[in-house]
């Protein structure tokens, strides 16, 4: 048997996980001296990479001292909770990252009160303590009153802190004292972060993620609870509505560096890959073939928002993408439902429009984004908050917003918050930084992060998280410029759009292929206007000297996936395939979008 501890690394968004890991698995000496394997290792997709953020969990192991430490990354942002919620379970001990700047931030909050709920140990380290103006001994006790709050037992308050910079490689038990290297994080995970519990018994398992290879199929990972799984075992699944099916081990593996090795067999403890196991859901229980125990089904937050996904009808359908068909998009929501837990997937009356619920804006964006690398074409609706009936009062979503901008613009983020129901709860200063706390509804939320970053200059730095259900709040201003929409199909010229430049702000460049009824540009006004930039202009054999004045156009707006969707109305669609994102109306005619204007009132 060997010596195994099992640490999830848990933090705000940018607090330094994924760095955290690089550094570890450099100090580990995982890689062979000339090996350069670059930064954020572990941030292996394209999507993660170009956010700079991670999306979904991932498992290293390291071994130190000759103990086996497997280490668990895992994202930061409230939307992809999900996945933090089921890794904790593979764990016996979280190392908590906050920055020496920043302090504890609502999602920081959010990871620390399920893990102190699972009754996990916790090991403090106050990051980036290199930053200018960072205040460590302050973020300290900050996350001790958090603790607190969270209801943590005595021996969890009693947590040991580090200090350090994952970025210079150093962890040091006093942020004045820096030190070259991580030894003292690792030794103390070793001395705080206790060896797995074994309790004797027949086997249990609960698959917590899953992996997939072209060759061998779907992979279930989890961690053994209980007793020994071996190669070619038959053993039983036991479904999450406890309905068992038979099934045998087929192959084993164990995470070792970045990649896994196969095994004969794996004790209670450890994590592993099991292939050959068919038809398994993440939270199943892999159990002794002739007297299977369930283990505790695990229980995931609700969804808050759904979007409507439908077929691309638009005039451009099938120019760019390889997936086109109602089938193709409804097999690949039912894929995404087998590993992606918060989403849910309800059919509408019509066959080729389905409901997609999702934890909020970034989660559903992160689907579609994949969706069209993948070659799907496909249109999406307004993304709608979820409202609830409690003892017979209307309820939405409320959201904790935090806010941290520059003093002298505090002013402009509160009214537009305010506007949308936002009520300020604290407010507060941090070095030249104003800390402002609110509670929005969730309807509030969308399409505001565009608003306050044009306010702030691009200063503003927001979070926010699900805090409950409460009591209808009202209405909510929307969009308050109405939109430019095309009277025509063709391309575009310079000269139209050079001539309209009055009427508002473009989204679209000359010479680009456009549909009617597609939106244009934003309106001046708050009522929208129907117009024609396909026109050329007329050319006679006449030449007159000084008329034909080169036209000046103002460049156009482009939006990133997040902003389309928070930027459509009820009536509008965003159409997105593989090379492009369109913004359209629903109702492409004019004479349709009159005789059906009621609807979406």
């Amino acid at each position: 048997m060997q010596n195994i501890r099992n640490i999830a690394i848990i933090a705000h968004v940018d607090h330094g996980k994924t760095t955290l890991v690089d550094k570890i698995l450099y100090f580990t000496n995982q890689f062979r001296e000339n090996e350069n394997a670059g930064e954020l290792i572990l941030d292996n997709n394209d999507l993660e990479r170009e956010r700079g953020i991670t999306i979904v969990s991932k498992n290293v192991s390291v071994k130190y001292k000759d103990v086996k430490i497997n280490i668990i990354d895992t994202p930061g942002h409230a939307d992809f909770g999900g996945e933090v919620e089921r890794v904790l379970k593979m764990a016996d001990g979280v190392v908590l990252l906050v920055d020496a700047f920043e302090g504890p931030m609502p999602q920081t909050r959010f990871v620390t009160g399920k893990a102190l709920g699972l009754g996990i140990k916790p090991i403090v380290v106050v990051n980036k303590v290199d930053k200018e103006n960072c205040r460590p001994e302050e973020v300290y006790e900050n996350v001790f009153d958090l603790f607190f709050n969270l209801g943590a037992t005595e021996e969890q308050l009693d947590f040991p802190v580090l200090y350090g910079s994952s970025k210079q490689g150093w962890m040091s038990t006093d942020w004045k004292k820096p030190t070259t290297d991580f030894t003292d994080l690792l030794d103390a995970i070793l001395e705080h972060i206790p060896a797995p519990k074994i309790s004797e018994g027949t086997l249990q398992m609960q698959v917590t993620s899953l992996d997939y290879s072209t060759f061998v199929g779907r992979i279930a990972i989890g961690r053994v609870a209980r007793g020994v799984i071996k190669e070619n075992q038959p053993v039983s699944l036991v479904k999450r509505d406890g309905k068992i099916v038979k099934s045998r081990v087929k192959e084993l593996q164990v995470f070792e560096g970045l990649g896994r090795i196969k095994v004969s067999e794996v004790y209670a403890g450890d994590i592993c890959a099991v292939v050959g196991i068919d038809g398994f859901e993440i939270g199943d229980t892999i159990a002794d073939f002739e007297n299977p125990e369930q283990l505790e089904v695990m229980h995931i937050d609700e969804p808050t928002m759904n979007m409507l996904f439908t077929i691309n009808n638009s005039p451009f359908f099938g120019k760019e993408g390889k997936f086109v068909t109602s089938r193709h998009i409804y097999d690949r929501l039912q894929k995404e439902l087998e590993k992606n837990l918060a989403l849910r997937v309800v059919p509408t009356e019509s066959p080729d429009a389905w409901l997609v619920y999702g934890r909020g804006i970034l989660h559903l964006s992160v689907l579609i984004e994949t969706m069209r690398r993948e070659g799907y074409e496909l249109q999406v609706g307004q993304p709608q908050v979820i409202v609830k009936e409690i003892d017979g009062v209307k309820c939405e979503p409320i959201e904790e917003l935090v806010v941290d901008v520059p003093a002298e613009v505090s002013g402009k983020v509160i009214e537009l918050v305010t506007q949308r129901k936002g009520e300020l709860l604290i407010m507060e200063s941090k070095g030249e930084m104003q800390h402002l706390e609110f509670s929005i509804p969730s309807r509030g939320i969308i399409g505001l992060r565009n608003n306050v970053l044009t306010a702030t200059a691009g200063e503003a730095v927001m979070a926010h998280r699900l805090k409950g259900y409460e009591p209808w709040k009202g209405t909510i201003p929307g969009r308050l410029a109405g939109v430019l929409i095309s009277l025509d199909t063709g391309s575009t010229t310079a000269y139209s759009i050079d001539k309209l430049q009055d009427r508002g702000r473009f989204f679209v460049d000359p010479g680009v292929d456009i549909y009617e009824g597609q939106i244009l540009g934003e309106h001046i006004r708050d009522n929208d206007l129907t117009i024609n930039i396909t026109k050329g202009k007329q050319l006679t054999n006449m030449r007159a000297s000084g008329s034909d004045d080169n036209t000046r156009i103002a460049p156009a707006i482009k939006f990133s996936l997040e902003e389309c969707m928070e930027y459509i109305q009820a009536d509008e669609y965003i159409e997105v395939t593989p090379q492009s994102m369109r913004l359209r109306k629903i109702y492409l005619s004019e004479g349709d979008r009159k005789i059906n204007a009621k609807k979406f009132q």
